[in-house]
């Protein structure tokens, strides 16, 4: 039998109090979220009759997700974060905001103040010589009329050989695979690093338990992050997927998008200077202009700094 109570006006007063309508102090915003937090969960309850143990059962599980530091990940993989993309595409087409390289998700695995350099970098520590591929990335950051932007700041970060990041993986010396490239006068950025891996979710933390619930994978392209600025241009938050990989457009986290996909040639040629096989990536970036003095910063989401 289904029984409703949540939208009588006796509940909905509880509700208001609960949100802290009662009071002057705090936030109406908040005040404003909750309350529809508080409505939204009633009714999921009522409309699909949550049982007492599936519903104390979801409350371990949010509380073992934030122990695991996993609510990042859940969001990507569940497709919230790629719907933040989605919602802002379609505000900026309402606006006519249009053009340059399409953004994707962030992920919750950005270290902020990695080392500034000029032009061109090593991003690696060579710890995975002789087990990683030398690649070679490099492109130009244009803007929205084609020209080169000399002085954007390329920030970008990928994971290691076994998928892991360092900050997060203590095993990898600080701020490896993680640079800031300052543009040169022709706009280029050129980075010498290593082939990244693909990653999984972790196979006994929680969000491979709520995948494995929906029948879904946890697998990951192999991919590197961008933050892409310069004066007088809009943020760019994105990510360039490798071709190849056989998750390229499975990705559990929704981040693979056309336009976003770097084409990686392999060569074994020794013209630039290593052994063996190594690998070259070309990828420009094109930037919009700033609508607001606000749209040149990204977004105040909480991110890790490495301690000095």
């Amino acid at each position: 039998m289904t029984v409703k109570i949540s939208q009588t006006a006796e509940l909905q007063k509880f509700f208001e109090e609960a949100a802290g309508f009662g009071n002057d102090n705090g936030s109406p915003r908040l005040k404003q979220i909750i309350l529809r937090i508080l409505n939204d969960t009633a009714k999921i309850i009522e409309d699909l009759e949550i049982s007492d143990d599936e519903f104390w059962k979801t409350v371990d599980y949010l509380n073992r997700l934030g122990g695991r530091n996993e609510a990042g990940l859940l969001v990507a993989g569940l497709g919230v974060e790629h719907f933040l993309d989605l919602l802002q595409d379609a505000k900026d087409e309402q606006l006519g905001l249009t053009g340059g390289t399409p953004r994707t998700i962030e992920g919750p695995l950005y270290v902020a103040g990695a080392p500034i350099c000029q032009g061109e970098t090593r991003m690696d520590d060579g710890s995975e010589e002789g087990v990683a591929t030398t690649m070679f990335l490099e492109g130009q950051v244009f803007d929205p009329q084609g020209q080169p932007l000399a002085g954007a700041v390329v920030d970008l970060w990928h994971a290691n050989t076994q998928g892991n990041y360092s900050f997060f993986d203590q095993s990898q010396s600080e701020y490896n695979l993680r640079r800031r490239i300052v543009t040169d006068a022709e706009g280029r950025y050129r980075a010498r690093s290593i082939v990244p891996s693909g990653y999984g979710c972790s196979p006994d933390g929680p969000t491979q338990e709520c995948l494995d619930l929906l029948g879904r994978h946890g697998q990951r392209p192999a991919h590197i992050h961008f933050f892409i600025s310069a004066p007088g241009h809009r943020h760019l938050t994105t990510q360039i997927n490798l071709s190849g990989d056989q998750y390229l457009w499975d990705d559990f986290a929704y981040a693979t998008r056309d336009g976003l996909v770097g084409e990686v040639v392999f060569r074994e040629d020794g013209a630039r200077g290593v052994p063996g096989r190594y690998a070259e990536l070309t990828f420009d970036f094109q930037l919009q202009h700033a609508p607001a003095p606000a749209a040149e910063q990204r977004s105040q989401r909480p991110r890790a700094l490495q301690e000095a």
